[in-house]
């Protein structure tokens, strides 16, 4: 009798270590959510992240040329027999350039764009896409945004200056019935690619 209790122990033992190799230790709470003490600051694809865009740009070139130069020939009488006959003759001649010019351009956007994160990189920087299409009277407008960031520089609200996106590439275009009248006419255009 003690050896059928023996055997069936080791056969219980048996079947315990055998259905313990098929099973794996698993914890409680997911290893891939993020921790209850940790902030909420994007760092994964998927996350979503703010961009505050404060862009301002002006250019200014100016450029002045002048050139001029001027001459003269003279012809008088000369000597012997002929003196009297060639009066005093002189040409002269001159000619002058002057040019000025000046170009200012300029421009500033501002406006909050929530961007998704596209792709993280080893070096703790990451790829956001991110796009808005505003529509009012028939009017569209849409920003588009794509670009590199760091994440310590993402704040604890999960927002970024456009300041610190790298190879940043902003775009702000409309169309509509006052898009159009911002265009020049063919006519305009034919004209100035002409002259």
């Amino acid at each position: 009798m003690r050896d059928k209790k023996l055997l069936g122990t080791a056969f219980l033992v048996l079947v315990l270590l055998t259905i313990s190799v098929g099973a794996a230790a698993q914890s409680l709470y997911p290893t891939d959510a993020p921790s209850m003490f940790e902030d909420r600051k994007a760092r994964r694809v998927g996350d979503l992240v703010t961009v505050i865009i404060v862009e301002q740009a002006t250019a200014r070139q100016t450029a002045s040329t002048s050139a001029g130069k001027d001459s003269e020939v003279s012809v008088g009488p000369g000597m012997g027999v002929l003196a009297d006959l060639i009066p005093l003759m002189r040409v002269g001649g001159g000619d002058s350039f002057s040019s000025d010019g000046s170009t200012t351009r300029g421009g500033s956007l501002t406006a909050r764009l929530t961007t998704r994160v596209a792709e993280v990189f080893g070096n703790d920087t990451m790829r956001i896409e991110g796009r808005q299409k505003i529509m009012i009277n028939g009017e569209e407008q849409e920003i588009v945004i794509s670009g590199l960031i760091r994440s310590r520089d993402v704040t604890p609200d999960n927002t970024v200056l456009s300041t610190f996106v790298a190879d940043a590439e902003i775009a702000f275009v409309g169309t509509g019935v006052v898009a159009d009248k911002n265009k020049p006419g063919i006519i305009t255009r034919l004209l100035n690619w002409l002259f």
